[in-house]
Formats: C-alpha cells, structure tokens, sequence
C-alpha cells in the first residue's frame, strides 16, 4: 500500500512531521467543495503535504477571468472541466493520489450524493451564499472536521487574513450575512468550526468584466462580481490546507501521548 512517509517526494515534510503523522496524512480523506480562487490552492497545498485521497466538486469550466489567481487556470486550459484540469495539475505531483474529480453544483438537492459521513476532514470553498449556508448546515452534523473559507474578494493586505470561529468571525459580509440567515431560520450548524477569513473590505476600481458565475462573491446584498487578487486568494487557501494539516498532526500527537 502506499505510503508518504516512503516517498522521497515528502522527505522534508516528514523530517519535520515524522512518519507517524505522516501516515496519518496519507490515510486522511478529504471532500474540498469549490476549486476556484481559494479551493484550487488549498488542494495543491493538501497533495503537497502528503493527502492521497481528495474529492474535488465543482461544476464550472476554466474561463480567461479565472487565470489572474486559480492554480490551474493558463491559456491552455481555458474551457477545461475545472476540476479535470486541476486533478491533472495534482497528479503531476503525486500519481499515486487518488483524485476524484466531481463535476457538480452543491445544492440542497444535490447534497446526499457526495457522501459526506465518508469523509475525515470536509472543505468549502465555495462562494454562494444559500450553498454555502446549506454546506455548512449539513457538513457539521457529519462525523468529518469541517473548515470554510469566508469571501476572499475586494482584499490586498496579505497582513489581514485571519482564522476564527465561525460564530467569531468580524468584517467579512459574507459570514454576517450567513449568520443572519441562520438567525432568521432558527437554524443552526451542528457544531462549532474554524473559518478563514479578513476583515479588509475595498471597492472596485476598474470597470467590470462579461459576468461569469464562478467569480461572483457575497457583498452582503447581492451575488457580483468583485476584483480579487492571487496572494489574497492563495493565502486562504493554504491556511485551509494547513488547518487541516495541523488538525492531523495534533491528533497523532495526542493519540501518542495518552500512550
């Protein structure tokens, strides 16, 4: 079977994690929602880290709009399947991953079909305020750790980006119109959970593009599309990636340390 912890590729991340957490790494499952901007780093940063097994959902297809900050986004992929495009760019990294790659929007409707009880640690990066709502309501009444991005748009300060409790999260009208909405519904996330997030807010100063779906953020009233910069975006990402990294890594330490 194989393993990380053997693989030369991850010689250094496991001379600083050491085998144990490495292995753990190599079993861990991931279910990553969204490949944009935000999702599209945080998987490379995963399969990077050592994570062989990872589910990739997105429905949308790279566009030209897409190759300022999305890893797999280049002139040579635009009109590829996104999370086609972005299981080839993992696989050159390690073709012993197993990449799932799910052409899907997340809905309501759509939502038992991704299995997610069968999953350790479960991702959203997606930028839809009644998906994301829906997400976060059914992820965190699954056995999986749960992480989620807020909106990454309208930012340029790399100083500003931050990890909170969802319920804690301050400056970001994506996450306060979320908890408005749970408030209104008397309906609540299953438990408590980390979000990526910044409270640095700037206007558009350049004049808007052909509207494309899969650049759209929450601006607290409407779905529109919004600048967005490729540090800020990566930045998200790789904290996610690096949320959930950690996460395994306390978890074999603890496990250790009870003996």
């Amino acid at each position: 079977m194989y393993s990380p912890s053997e693989d030369p590729v991850f010689s250094r991340t496991a001379l600083l994690l050491g085998d144990d957490v490495m292995a753990a790494i190599g079993n861990a499952r991931v279910l990553l929602f969204g490949v944009g901007g935000v999702g599209s780093w945080c998987a490379e940063g995963l399969v990077r880290s050592g994570i062989t097994h990872i589910t990739l959902v997105d429905s949308d297809c790279v566009s030209t709009t897409n190759i300022n900050r999305q890893l797999m986004a280049t002139s040579r992929t635009v009109g590829q399947v996104k999370v086609e495009a972005l299981r080839e760019r993992l696989l050159e990294i390690n073709p012993n991953a197993e990449i799932t790659a799910v052409r899907r929007v997340y809905s309501a409707e759509t939502a038992s079909s991704f299995g997610m009880e069968g999953y350790d640690y479960i991702i959203d990066a997606i930028d839809s305020l009644k998906e994301k709502s829906d997400l976060i309501l059914r992820a965190t009444r699954t056995p999986a750790v749960f992480f989620s991005s807020m909106g990454a748009a309208l930012k340029v300060d790399p100083q500003g980006v931050k990890v909170a409790e969802f319920w804690n999260v301050r400056g970001c009208p994506l996450g306060a119109a979320i908890r408005k909405k749970y408030k209104q519904n008397h309906t609540y996330p299953g438990h408590k959970f980390r979000c990526v997030y910044d409270e640095e807010v700037l206007e558009n100063r350049g004049a808007a593009v052909a509207a494309d779906s899969s650049n759209s953020e929450w601006d607290g009233r409407k779905a529109q599309i919004n600048g967005t910069t490729a540090h800020i975006t990566a930045i998200f990402g790789m904290t996610l990636c690096g949320l959930v990294i950690d996460d395994i890594r306390r978890k074999v330490l603890q496990q250790a340390q009870k003996g």
